[in-house]
This record gives C-alpha cells, sequence and structure tokens, in this order.
C-alpha cells in the first residue's frame, strides 16, 4: 500500500491496484491510493484510509480483461460482483450474504472480481456468462466503500481479451491504459 499526496474531504480519492495504473494520474494534485494486487490487498489499504479520513467519494480506476467479444476502451462500471465466492451457497448454508452483487446504478457493464488474472478460454467463457469486465480488486474496494458510506465509482480501462494472450496483452498496453485513465479523470474530475 502506497499512499500519494494527502486525502482531503473535499477531494476524490484515486485508488489503483499497482503504480503502473498510477503513472499519468500523478499530473494531478488528486491523492492515489496503490493498494497492490488482488481482493485483500485492496480491501485492506482502502479499509485503513477510510478509517482515518473520509475523502469526498472514491474513484476506482484500473485495467480489466474483456470477457465478451466487442467490450473496449474506458468503461464507467454499473454493478460489480465475486467470481469467486459463491455467495449463493453461503447464504443456503448460513442464511446471510457476504458477497451479494453491489449495485451503483446506470447502464454500464458488470465487473466481475476473483483473485485470478484470467488468461485462459474456458475461465473467460464461463465468466463471461454473468459479467462483461474481470479484474482483481474492484468489488474489495467498492465493499470497503460501503461499509464506510463513501460514494464510490468504478471506472476501468479494458487491456487485454481475458483470454490465452492476455498477459502479454496487458503488458504491452498498461501504460496505453493508464493514459486514457488519467484523460478520464480530466475529463470528469477536473473539469
Amino acid at each position: 500500500m502506497r499512499l500519494h499526496r494527502e486525502i482531503s474531504s473535499d477531494l476524490p480519492l484515486l485508488v489503483v491496484a499497482l503504480e503502473e495504473e498510477a503513472t499519468h494520474l500523478h499530473v494531478t494534485e488528486l491523492p492515489v491510493l496503490v493498494t497492490g494486487a488482488g481482493k485483500v490487498n485492496a480491501a485492506v489499504a482502502v479499509a485503513t484510509i477510510l478509517g482515518k479520513i473520509s475523502p469526498a467519494r472514491v474513484i476506482n480506476l484500473g485495467t480489466a480483461g474483456a470477457l465478451r467479444d466487442g467490450v473496449s476502451g474506458t468503461q464507467v462500471i454499473s454493478r460489480v460482483t465475486q467470481h469467486d465466492l459463491d455467495d449463493a451457497e453461503l447464504f443456503e448454508l448460513t442464511g446471510l450474504h457476504f458477497g451479494a452483487p453491489i449495485e451503483f446504478g446506470g447502464t454500464g457493464p458488470t465487473l466481475t472480481t476473483g483473485d485470478d488474472f484470467v488468461s485462459n478460454d474456458t475461465t473467460r467463457n464461463r465468466l463471461a456468462k454473468q459479467a462483461d469486465l474481470v479484474d482483481m480488486e474492484g468489488y474489495a474496494i467498492a465493499h470497503a466503500a460501503a461499509v464506510a458510506g463513501i460514494p464510490l465509482t468504478i471506472v476501468k480501462q479494458v487491456s487485454d481479451q481475458a483470454g490465452s494472450a492476455a498477459g502479454k496483452s496487458w503488458s504491452e498496453s498498461v501504460d496505453e491504459c493508464a493514459e486514457q485513465l488519467a484523460a478520464w479523470v480530466r475529463a470528469n474530475v477536473l473539469r
């Protein structure tokens, strides 16, 4: 976890998983929290920060794999789920929900989150039945923000097709994706 710049109650907090995704965000005066990869790192980092100070809102920016052909570019997420936690089964056992979908409204795509970098067609095809995009942190950040009562926006830049070439594609496109995310911030947050 690394925090760039001080958090203020009148500014949004930008949250990314990796320094590579934050590269072009440092030209703003907005605080940037780099959580580290995966749901645990993201949840711990965001919960730790939000336990100390409340920003105006949280904006999770990052890369995501497309689970369906034709999904590309910058996407503002309308719903986030977890693909590696069976909430329905847990509810049946306990009568409690531990991972219900989180809704943001709007007409954007559904993001599904799990501690797995999706890089095979079998997993991609299975996840495409429930979501449009996949990442490793979105749900954890959304849950931490919801518990803290802080408004959240999730914005993902499609970096790869979540198939066998995903790792190479992500490595080659992450800087361009970071540029596009910074452009979204300039157009939608700093105006």
